[in-house]
């Protein structure tokens, strides 16, 4: 199982949005690097449902139950989506100044390619943030 990160505005899709959805698609990333981290996902693989924006932390952790499927929003046929589920919300969620303080996080993509959407998550790097959701 690999892990992941993927970033969200609230405003246009949120944690509570993919919650009532159910399943929801995750397309629109328009960054090479975000597509063959799509690209590379597998179905069980999880990933960190991040805030952007608006409150700056990871809400919770998603599941990938759809890869390999083209990105409905685009005609090119160049770009990737896939489709995933919520799995479980922080009762802690962990805010980006949290990540950034914490030495063990230094390298993590969050931080060193902040503009990227969808990110690799180390194993390290996901168990030092669910430590750090529980509180």
């Amino acid at each position: 199982m690999a892990y992941w990160l993927m970033k969200s505005e609230p405003f246009k899709y949120s944690w509570d949005d993919l919650v009532a959805e159910g399943e929801g698609t995750w397309d629109g990333v328009r960054n090479y690097l975000a597509r063959n981290n799509l690209m590379a996902m597998q179905v069980g693989d999880e990933a960190f449902f991040y805030h952007s924006r608006e409150g700056l932390e990871i809400v919770g952790i998603a599941e990938i139950t759809v890869t390999g499927i083209g990105d409905p929003t685009d005609e090119t046929g160049k770009w990737a989506a896939v489709k995933l589920k919520a799995k479980r919300k922080f009762a802690h969620p962990v805010t980006l100044a949290a990540i950034k303080a914490e030495p063990r996080l230094a390298e993590m993509q969050l931080i060193r390619l902040s503009r990227l959407s969808v990110c690799a998550v180390t194993p390290a790097e996901w168990q030092v943030i669910c430590e750090m959701a529980q509180g």
